[in-house]
């Protein structure tokens, strides 16, 4: 049995290495941690698919994930490939929606997962932490919607 310590302390590192949560004090991360998991996916396993509930969001630490949304004819199209630092499946997280589109890993990866149910834990439980972690996702998508709106604007002119 690993050293639930140790394996704290790695997802500490990991959430600080990633780069969404620059609001976080240091003594932050090391709460932050106790709510997340790692998780290890082989090239081409799905992490979840379009449709699914939102039970769990990802931060890609290492390789890289496809997103596929299905066209009217119910086939998958890559529509973006993730690289490391960047949250995924937070939008069925927070809103309670079902996913929007699938992810796949593109490449062997390595993922932070913070569940549902952990972040209403640590909601009850640190709520100021909780607070950091969602405001610096809620940043990172409103972030991704104006660069969609920059791309859309630049098309149409």
């Amino acid at each position: 049995m690993p050293d639930p310590n140790l394996l704290n302390n790695a997802i500490r590192d990991m959430l600080m290495d990633c780069g969404l949560f620059d609001q976080l004090q240091p003594g932050d991360f090391q709460a932050a941690a106790g709510y997340f998991s790692i998780s290890n996916m082989s090239a081409g396993e799905s992490i979840f698919s379009e449709g699914d509930a939102g039970t769990f969001m990802c931060i890609l630490h290492s390789g890289q994930v496809s997103v596929r949304k299905n066209n009217p004819d119910d086939q998958p199209v890559e529509i973006a490939v993730l690289r490391k630092g960047r949250a995924f499946g937070e939008m069925a997280v927070l809103d309670g929606e079902r996913r929007s589109a699938s992810c796949i890993a593109a490449t062997d990866c390595q993922l932070l997962n913070l569940g549902k149910d952990s972040l209403e834990k640590m909601l009850n439980d640190a709520p100021k932490i909780a607070a950091k972690i969602i405001r610096a996702l809620a940043v990172a998508l409103s972030r991704r919607l104006r660069m969609l709106d920059g791309q859309r604007l630049s098309q149409q002119v």
